[in-house]
């Protein structure tokens, strides 16, 4: 088998937002991670007062919940400490590790309380070296996206883990929802692995389940696929996220690849041996 194609690939569910602030709606998609076969759920925490740019705060949007500005529509669909309690029962139910996605110090120190046994650092937060210094502090496995970044902003990020000795996993991603094929760019899980000398992960916005099979292909070690229960649900996220039926069929993809890709050795296999008998004639 190729040495680089891991036969414990993590993968990752992106709940993300995708709840819409709908407690049932996140029990909903955790079951269908469940049921797929996934390894992590993953939600994203922030404190909207700090998160959303001031310029913004202000914007009207139209929600299903009528027009409201851009934060307090922000603070709609952000779930609180009764929403995470009951998403933490059941993850425990369910028997399945749950983590987020943190955007700020607040946030951190929020999900911190829950004792996640990961965290995830969003492409947005990158070069927001103070709080990667509080998340390497943590010493927990921190997931390390790269969209929008260039190799001197990784490298500004890999040197806080290095130095607090905090183990982590860089994610190859393209930050576009949904992502174009022509700016994925698969091949730089291999120009990161080769550079930082760590393991490397595949964070997917992309319609389509092949280039995250390509992604294990290249030697990903995690995949991450934001999930929705139908992609033309309201929601800035959901047109770039996986339905239920493609959740399952790419964890099946994944999960068959190491017994697909065999040890190279050519040999013939006993179930071919009345086959030869029948149809070689010579």
């Amino acid at each position: 088998m190729n040495q680089f194609i891991s036969d414990s690939v993590t993968i990752i569910a992106e709940i993300g937002i995708n709840h819409n602030g709908d407690i049932d709606m996140a029990k909903k998609l955790i079951d269908v991670a469940k049921v797929a076969g996934v390894d992590i759920v993953k939600f994203q925490k922030r404190n909207p007062d700090k998160c959303v740019p001031d310029a913004q705060k202000k914007e009207r949007r139209m929600t299903p919940w009528g027009e409201m500005s851009y934060l307090e529509y922000k603070h709609r669909i952000e779930f609180g400490k009764e929403d995470y309690d009951v998403i933490h029962a059941y993850c425990q139910e369910r028997g399945i590790e749950w983590t987020a996605s943190i955007w700020d110090r607040d946030s951190l120190d929020f999900i911190m309380g829950y004792q996640p046994k990961s965290l995830k650092i969003p492409s947005a937060l990158l070069t927001d070296l103070d709080l990667l210094h509080h998340v390497a502090e943590t010493n927990i496995l921190t997931y390390i996206s790269t969209g929008m970044s260039v190799l001197a902003e990784i490298d500004q990020a890999v040197a806080v883990f290095k130095a607090k000795k905090c183990p982590y996993m860089m994610m190859h991603c393209n930050s576009s929802y949904p992502a174009q094929n022509s700016e994925l760019n698969i091949s730089c899980i291999n120009t990161l692995r080769e550079k930082y000398q760590c393991p490397i992960g595949y964070s997917g916005h992309e319609f389509g389940l092949i280039p995250s099979v390509l992604a294990v292909m290249c030697g990903a070690e995690a995949i991450e696929r934001h999930i929705t229960l139908k992609r033309t649900m309201w929601g800035t996220d959901h047109m770039a996220s996986i339905e239920p039926v493609g959740l399952m069929k790419l964890v099946g993809y994944i999960r068959s690849i190491p017994e697909s890709i065999g040890d190279g050795v050519k040999r013939i296999y006993p179930s071919e041996e009345c086959i030869k008998q029948k149809l070689r004639r010579i």
